[in-house]
């Protein structure tokens, strides 16, 4: 073999690693002695083995394209990444909008009966259009929180109202088309009391709260209709008493909001048929063993917080249960 053959079979084998132990990338001090080797750089190891890069995922929240991770890559989980707890939220905006106003609402801003601010005025406070607040408006206007008047505004609902004054009763006569008569309640009692464990269930009290219990009659057009079993947690109603009960004009509900500022939003309700007992039967004029109609009602107001459990019998012989679904 000539020495020209014999110079480039000695470079090639240069170029290719050592198949022993010691390998080209771990002797870097050899690699300027061979002219012609091609020096690769060392693979990076796989993604799995990848650790997790410091502020990466905050550097993505930050809005640095550059060191953005791919939303499969496991540097980022969604339990654990620190831009999960700051993820933006997609809710529509005027739906933002209605939860700055019940914010508002909650905090007492405008109390029941209050005018609130115009929707231009409301607009420019939020930084939105007048379009924006409306629609706002209008679902808190069909959920009964606020109430359109023609020509003067929009108001916070309330109880006292008359159109609301029974909001949440479902009776409707017979005799008079559904329009209840004259109305006058009759308070039984008014008391403190250690919650029993159902009603504290109920309410989400802990154990060993007081509440109070109120019972009361409705009577309609001078017949009595309703008697109502009512717990309401203690430290919400201090002061509560039969005699402030019997002497308010209005509605309970209505002295619920404006005497202790507790604002019943929405109820739900468990329906049954049940034979009148003993106490119940006198108390409602009916025959023992007559048929009542059994609500229970659970009251909430402002982020779903129930503050009022109310048991009631109704009597149905001259009165219907009438809901409308929509």
């Amino acid at each position: 073999m000539d020495f020209a053959a014999h110079l480039w079979c000695n470079g090639a084998r240069s170029a290719e690693p050592d198949p022993g132990p010691i390998r080209t990338a771990d002797r870097p001090d050899r690699l300027p002695t061979h002219r012609h080797a091609v020096v690769t750089p060392p693979s990076l190891p796989a993604a799995q083995d990848t650790p997790p890069v410091p502020g990466a995922a905050s550097d993505v929240a930050a809005g640095k394209p550059d060191l953005a991770v791919p939303a499969a890559s496991p540097v980022a989980s969604p339990a654990t990444s620190p831009a999960a707890s700051i993820a933006p939220s997609f809710s529509p905006l005027y739906q933002q909008i209605k939860t700055l106003i019940l914010r508002s609402l909650q905090g007492g801003e405008w109390r029941p009966g209050e005018a609130i601010p115009s929707e231009i005025d409301l607009a420019a406070r939020f930084k939105v259009s007048q379009g924006t607040v409306r629609k706002a408006v209008d679902e808190l206007a069909a959920e009964n929180l606020l109430v359109r008047r023609q020509g003067k505004g929009t108001f916070v609902a309330t109880h006292a109202e008359e159109q609301v004054q029974y909001r949440f009763l479902r009776l409707a006569s017979d005799v008079t088309e559904g329009v209840q008569g004259s109305t006058r309640r009759e308070f039984l009692d008014c008391r403190r009391l250690v919650a029993p464990a159902d009603v504290a269930v109920s309410l989400q009290l802990p154990q060993g709260e007081q509440v109070v219990e109120v019972r009361r009659v409705l009577h309609f057009s001078g017949q009595p209709v309703v008697l109502d079993d009512i717990w309401l947690p203690a430290r919400l109603f201090k002061g509560l008493t039969a005699e402030r009960l019997s002497e308010y004009r209005g509605p309970m509900y209505g002295l619920f909001e404006t005497e202790f500022g507790v604002r019943m939003i929405r109820a739900e309700e468990k329906l049954r048929a049940v034979a009148a007992h003993g106490g119940e039967a006198t108390l409602l004029g009916v025959a023992p063993g007559a048929p009542l109609l059994s609500v229970e009602r659970l009251a909430f107001t402002y982020n779903d917080q129930p503050v009022e459990l109310r048991r009631g019998l109704y009597r149905t012989d001259r009165h219907y249960y009438r809901n409308e679904l929509s």
